[in-house]
């Protein structure tokens, strides 16, 4: 690999510098609204590559939507020329699900084309399972079942936490939910993240792999992870914790899909 000229850091103040060139562990960085949070994450990959001799390849930047990580890898792009940027994963959490779930998939008895779902396919099935067509019922019905599997909770331990009849009903729909979809060779969003984890724990040799795909992760907004999130994050930074995590912990807007500012 060709040596790269030192990326030049002197615009950044002293605090972002620190948290750019830190490389000794999992770092947290953070910082209100405007204060140039992904600005770190952007200058810390560039750093990486030109000044550690890591290539691109195995580096990953993840955020929560398809226009943050378009906007990331511009501005990446901006500071990495040429093919010293080739290879890099800037991705929502879901897209580097898929990618992981699509190499993977024959490990969990899926095939590498299997369906996903969006949440009208997810409430027709939950329709039929419920016999029931209320859609404010269904959709209240697909949220507590996407709560579970953001909280790692399969049917079986959503069966032993059921707290009253209602729950216990809703978490056998949960089992035969999971039983269609798998017929179907099908996932719905929230199996993205919550399969991936899965995948890890069952086969440390896959997990193997992709940490030594993936040497050093970069998460933006990272208050808004969920249980899932955190754990599937957790598991490729591994014992070496090589993990950047920026966020804001008064910016927190995902707390109705299971995010969990704990996290932080």
């Amino acid at each position: 690999m060709a040596t790269l000229a030192p990326h030049d850091l002197s615009d950044l103040n002293p605090p972002q510098r620190e948290a750019v060139k830190y490389l000794d562990g999992p770092l947290l960085v953070l910082a209100g609204a405007g204060s140039g949070k992904t600005r770190v994450i952007t200058r810390k990959i560039a750093y990486l590559v030109q000044d550690c001799d890591i290539e691109a390849r195995h580096i990953a930047a993840i955020t929560f939507t398809n226009k943050a990580a378009r906007e990331m890898r511009e501005r990446v792009s901006e500071l990495l020329p040429g093919k010293s940027g080739h290879g890099l994963t800037v991705s929502t959490f879901h897209s580097l699900g898929l990618h992981l779930l699509r190499a993977e998939a024959p490990r969990l008895g899926y095939k590498p084309r299997f369906s996903i779902l969006d949440s009208t396919d997810a409430q027709g099935i939950l329709s039929d399972i419920l016999k029931n067509t209320d859609k404010n019922g269904l959709r209240q019905a697909a949220s507590v079942i996407s709560n579970w599997k953001n909280a790692l909770l399969g049917p079986q331990a959503a069966l032993a936490a059921a707290e009253d009849e209602a729950q216990r009903q809703l978490a056998i729909a949960y089992q035969q939910y999971q039983d269609t979809l798998r017929a179907y060779q099908a996932m719905d969003f929230d199996d993205l993240i919550r399969l991936p984890v899965e995948l890890f724990k069952q086969h440390p040799d896959a997990l193997a792999t992709w940490q030594s795909r993936l040497r050093y992760l970069l998460v933006d907004e990272y208050q808004d992870t969920n249980g899932a999130q955190y754990e599937l994050m957790k598991l490729l930074a591994g014992p070496m914790g090589r993990f950047t995590a920026v966020g804001d912990d008064d910016q927190a807007i995902y707390a109705w899909r299971g995010a969990d500012v704990e996290n932080l």
